[in-house]
């Protein structure tokens, strides 16, 4: 059969337009005849130079990049801002008027505030780039007769790929052998649980279209197998695959703006009103002076530069850029500057909880033995830990340990296999954790595994809820071990083991087992229990095998992993490896089982989660849980973290109207059972009700509500390329703590923005009130506009930017979110920066009206410009707090400060005393009295701030008292 002939492309699909996949509906064929549309023999696989021709017909498998703006238009995206343009407007009026030192130096202030930016960003970028290759790096694929391992984009339709649990699948393909598989597919589907495979077609001879999760005989890109083996032929790579479907829907969409942007362009706006009204009014007063047009164009160019701060823009940058440095150290990747400080203003946090809230290890927590409750400690794969008794009045009593034989079917019966090394382990999560507990109540897995090898499986079957393995028994005849669902196996039971061995199942203990089961389960915890008993050796023979490399074989494979993970109280569905999943040597007993043990399983919480949502509490921020788990464990995982408030499923979600849920969405703490489009949903209520939404994610299916919320945060460890390429910020460590301290971050840093945009803008007041108090009063202008730049440079930029890098501040995650709506110019911080400005104006114009007086005009204009130099250098530290004394040991914190003061204070001298220096600001050599007076005058604003704070305070202290 000729192979199909694919439109042109390029690598993944792009550019050009994408291919069909090679075979239309390969789920709803049967496996053998996929196999011959794609010209492909499984137990054998394509040969070496057909990959190779097929991998030049459809291209790399990998997906397509988001189309990217070129380099050249990212960093004219750092103008795009009011602040800039004014700025460049000043740069362009002074290079007409033919100012081209000013012009000059406006326009390199501008490109380096630019520069950092755009690196910045390109280093985020080069930072997620290295997380993209944690993804499926390699495949086993079968090719000219042999394993062979290639790189997964080398990956084209028709190869047979081999995969065993714990693998990531590289591509999208028809299952050809399925040996007891299931699938991780909560990346794609939503579905918390693992999904049985088969080979048989879903939907076959039918004409409506099969749900992705309902595919039961198809592996999809980016899934993992968590047990089971498989092999497959791929019928779909790069963006032919459903992932590729659903990254190329979401290559479009808009985000909504940060809440910094919108506030630094609000500055912007404002800023250059007050520019504009400081630049008529003086225009006017100065034509009605009869100045000359030449020198009014000038002054009013000094004018413009004193309004704008011109390293605002630079500091706001590396502030971010520092920020973000320091985020990825503590392990988060930010690949947008403004993303740090929206963090910070997060008032809601809507976080997965498996895998981020939790370990995404599933862990025994319960163990009932021998007519005793135990409790297991200890979390994760690693066996530290113990089963010691549960409760007070047992532990007196020191009971022995549970006997050995109790856990011994959860070892047996059992395909996962633990990782000492790395305290990991490969398999099925619940099966992992089973082995774990075996460990701790001192079984060694690893010897009745060699003393008694299993010789048979009956895999788990929804219908039936148990699985049971068989083994030889010592006295020559066949132990079976089972477990499932504890109602199931009761059924089957006649005794129950005790510590004098087993006894009669009498109904008493059968209520009591119950009764345990029951309890467990309110507890959110999956509820498995285990039996055991001893058969005749079978005599049936095995019926005759499937061919293969096309279907599974009727035998089981000793040894392949085939057990999955409990589903309602039992193991996780699995696919039989013959038509019915049964085991053709042997049968498990109607009866006559003896019941060994009930365990509970959970999902552990990190164990650094809880504190954390305690901080964010603390901090004002909501938590809200979402999960596709039933809500019983949600529930108890909540009230083990101290998350609060209503639980609710994604069936109730449907049934509410927009009103219903904006009414009740404030006290929901826990969402349950969702589907990827309620996340959506969640996120748009919460929005509409004016919180800032900050939504975790780690799958395809999460990628719209990352996009859709004012933050997404993606994981870096179990998160597929979709959900990191739709988010802001992406955790390397995939936990929950380290959004916690992302918001401690933010605030800092908005706290920092607060502070020296207070201090650059009380620069500017100053120097706007200066010049126009001058033309009011009939003074010359005591600054020229290079001194006005040096100001702006010298101050606004090594001091700002020091203030930005100030430590958190001691309440900082004490304190409510702040307003969405609140300005970073409020009218108090205006006052503040009011008043500051009009303490150095009158100090300034007095400093220069008694130099005029006493000294020449020269000097008098170079004891204003130094005076107003040191005005900013007390400004900064007054600057530092809103509240409290001005001075204090929290001055000491930031070294860097003190050392940029001090250096700003030698660059004074130099541009004052220095000969070279005073050609180019004007200037002259002051003596130690000059300067002695001009350091005098500028610690007033310092003792102005202490004088009102201490009077603000006292005012309070009277009101609260009367």
């Amino acid at each position: 059969m000729p192979r199909p002939t694919p439109t042109a492309s390029g690598p993944g699909g792009a550019p050009g337009r994408t291919p069909p996949e090679p075979v239309a509906h390969a789920y709803r064929r049967d496996a053998a005849e996929v196999a011959d549309l794609l010209d492909v023999d499984p137990a054998a696989g394509l040969s070496t130079a057909e990959a190779g021709r097929r991998a030049a017909d459809w291209g790399a498998n990998e997906l397509a990049e988001p189309a990217r703006r070129p380099q050249w238009l990212r960093l004219l995206d750092q103008f795009r801002s009011w602040l800039i343009g004014i700025l460049l407007g000043a740069a362009v009026l002074a290079g007409i008027i033919g100012d081209l030192r000013d012009a000059v130096v406006i326009t390199v202030v501008l490109l380096v505030n630019a520069f950092i930016g755009f690196l910045q960003e390109r280093r985020a970028e080069r930072s997620l780039e290295a997380l993209r290759r944690m993804l499926v790096p390699t495949a086993r694929v079968r090719r000219d007769g042999e394993v062979r391992t290639v790189a997964a984009r080398e990956l084209v339709p028709g190869d047979v790929v081999l995969l065993e649990a714990g693998d990531r699948v590289p591509a999208d393909g028809r299952l050809v052998v399925a040996e007891s598989v299931e699938v991780a597919e909560a990346a794609l589907t939503g579905e918390s649980q693992p999904v049985a495979k088969t080979t048989a077609p879903a939907g076959a001879g039918g004409e409506a279209p099969v749900p992705v999760a309902e595919r039961t005989g198809t592996l999809f890109m980016n899934t993992a197998l968590t047990r089971g083996r498989a092999e497959m032929v791929v019928t779909a790579t790069g963006m032919r695959t459903e992932v590729g479907a659903i990254a190329e829907a979401l290559r479009t969409g808009g985000e909504p703006p940060s809440p910094l942007r919108v506030q630094m362009d609000s500055l912007g706006r404002r800023l250059a009103l007050v520019s504009g009204v400081a630049v008529a009014a003086y225009a006017l007063v100065a034509l009605a002076r009869g100045e000359d047009l030449a020198d009014l164009a000038l002054r009013a160019v000094a004018l413009a530069v004193a309004a704008i701060p011109e390293g605002l823009p630079a500091v706001l940058a590396l502030t971010l850029a520092l920020g973000v440095h320091r985020m990825a150290r503590r392990g988060a990747i930010v690949k947008r500057l403004a993303s740090v400080e929206a963090l910070g203003s997060a008032t809601v946090v809507c976080s997965d909880k498996t895998g981020t809230l939790t370990l995404n290890e599933m862990t025994a927590r319960a163990l009932w033995a021998a007519g005793r409750l135990y409790e297991v400690t200890g979390e994760g794969y690693g066996t530290d830990g113990a089963v010691r008794p549960a409760g007070p009045g047992d532990r007196g009593d020191a009971p022995p340990e549970p006997p050995r034989d109790a856990v011994l079917p959860f070892a047996l019966c059992n395909d996962a296999a633990l990782s000492p090394g790395d305290g990991g382990a490969v398999g099925d999560p619940t099966e992992a954790a089973l082995l774990v507990l075996a460990a701790k109540a001192g079984l060694d897995p690893a010897a009745p595994r060699a003393r008694a090898p299993r010789t048979g499986e009956i895999p788990f079957d929804p219908a039936e809820k148990y699985m049971a393995t068989f083994h030889p028994d010592a006295d020559g005849g066949v132990r079976v071990h089972v477990k499932g669902a504890v109602d199931v196996l009761l059924d089957r039971c006649t005794h129950v083991l005790t510590e004098d061995g087993p006894v009669p199942l009498t109904d008493e203990r059968r209520a009591e087992i119950t009764a345990v089961a029951r309890r467990m389960g309110g507890e959110g915890l999956r509820v498995l229990g285990a039996a055991t008993a001893t058969t005749a050796a079978p005599t049936e023979t095995a019926g005759p095998a499937a061919p293969a490399g096309v279907a599974g074989s009727a035998a089981p494979a000793t040894g392949a992993p085939a057990t999955g993970a409990p589903t309602e109280g039992g193991p996780g569905t699995a696919a039989g490896t013959a038509g019915d999943g049964r085991d053709r040597q042997h049968a498990l007993p109607a009866t006559g089982l003896t019941l060994t043990a009930v365990a509970g399983i959970a999902d552990p919480p990190r164990p650094q989660a809880h504190d954390a949502v305690a901080l964010a509490r603390a901090a004002g921020v909501t938590v809200k849980m979402i999960t596709g788990d039933h809500a019983d464990t949600a529930s108890a995982i909540a009230r083990e973290l101290g998350i609060d408030g209503d639980i609710v499923t994604g069936a109730e979600l449907d049934r509410m109207s927009e009103r219903d849920l904006a009414d009740r969405i404030e006290g929901i703490g826990v969402f349950a059972r969702v589907a990827p489009e309620h996340k959506v949903t969640i996120v748009r209520a919460l929005s509409a009700g004016g919180h800032i939404v900050a939504m975790t994610g780690d799958g395809v299916n999460d990628a719209a509500a990352l996009r859709a919320a004012h933050i997404g945060v993606a994981m870096g460890v179990t998160g597929t390329d979709v959900a990191k390429e739709a988010a802001d910020v992406v955790l390397t460590d995939d936990d929950f703590s380290t959004i916690v301290r992302a918001v401690r971050e933010g605030r800092s840093l908005y706290d920092n923005i607060v502070t020296f945009v207070r201090f650059q803008l009380s620069t500017n007041i100053g120097a706007i009130l200066t010049l126009l108090a001058a033309v009011l009063t009939g003074l010359p202008t005591p600054m020229t506009a290079i001194q006005l730049l040096w100001v702006n440079i010298i101050m606004d930029g090594p001091p700002a930017m020091a203030l930005g890098i100030d430590p958190p501040r001691g309440d900082v995650m004490s304190r409510p979110p702040r307003p969405p709506s609140e300005r970073i110019l409020d009218s108090r911080r205006l006052t503040v920066i009011v008043r500051a400005g009009l303490v150095m104006t009158a100090g300034t114009l007095a400093v220069f009206a008694l130099g005029r007086r006493y000294t020449d005009e020269a000097t008098a204009a170079t004891m204003a410009f130094t005076t107003f130099v040191l005005f900013q250098l007390c400004n900064a530290l007054a600057a530092r707090s809103e509240d409290g004394p001005v001075l204090g040991r929290f001055q000491l914190r930031n070294r860097t400060l003190w050392i940029c003061l001090g250096a700003v204070l030698v660059l004074q001298v130099v541009a004052v005393q220095v000969p070279f220096a005073q050609g180019v600001f004007d200037t002259v050599a002051l003596d130690a009295a000059q300067w002695a007076v001009c350091l005098a005058v500028a610690s007033t604003v310092l003792l102005a701030e202490q004088a009102w704070r201490s009077g603000r305070a006292r005012s309070a202290h009277r009101r609260a008292r009367g």
